[in-house]
């Protein structure tokens, strides 16, 4: 059985929690989080604050991380800070998720119920596939980046880092969605769409624009 420690301990955590939970060979060990300043034991899980992941490690060095975060500003800045190695970091993926035998899916992502990922997608570190969404064949999803629930990448799209598809959202074939980006909630990209920038609505439209 490999253990599992997940960094946060709120809405997202849980839902990780219940993934590790559902593939066997998984258990969840603790759940580290700053707003804790002392280790304690609840209901059979180590709380803590964050510094205390060194000493699991050091106690068990095949513990497997994963950042129960949503934010991917945030994710990226913990990784950042905690310095640990590829191979400490585990990709979570939930068993219901369909998963093409020729998609890669790197280190630290987490693939949620009911996702589809079909074939020679590319999905970086870190990054969120959310409940039911579907990212498409020869799709590009950039590290830290979150495709929220039922969002739909069709084929050939390009997310880049850190960027957030909100629910329910689309983008038509061979779009380039920038880093660092927001594409609201239902909102139809027809277009390629910059880094740093917000867009809204079907067709999708800027509405807000970052670091100009």
């Amino acid at each position: 059985m490999r253990k599992i420690v997940i960094i946060g301990d709120s809405g997202h955590a849980k839902v990780i929690a219940d993934i590790v939970d559902a593939n066997d060979g998984l258990a969840v060990l603790a759940m580290l989080d700053d707003k804790y300043s002392e280790t304690f034991v609840d209901n059979g899980l180590l709380k803590g604050p964050i510094d205390y992941l060194a000493d699991l490690i050091e106690s068990d060095p095949r513990i497997g991380v994963v950042i129960g975060i949503g934010s991917n500003r945030v994710r990226k800045k913990i990784v950042s800070k905690l310095n640990l190695t590829s191979a400490n970091y585990i990709r979570l993926i939930h068993p219901t998720a369909v998963i093409s035998p020729n998609a890669s899916i790197l280190e630290g992502t987490v693939v949620m119920p009911g996702a589809i990922i079909n074939a020679d997608a590319q999905i970086g570190k870190h990054a969120i596939v959310n409940s039911g969404s579907v990212v498409e064949h020869d799709c590009v999803v950039g590290d830290y980046a979150h495709v929220s629930p039922l969002a739909a990448l069709t084929g050939g799209v390009c997310i880049g880092e850190g960027t957030h598809i909100g629910a329910g959202a689309s983008i038509i074939p061979l779009k380039k969605v920038g880093a660092w980006s927001t594409v609201g909630a239902g909102a139809v990209v027809v277009s390629d769409i910059d880094d740093n920038v917000t867009v809204v609505g079907a067709p999708a439209r800027v509405v807000k624009e970052e670091g100009v």
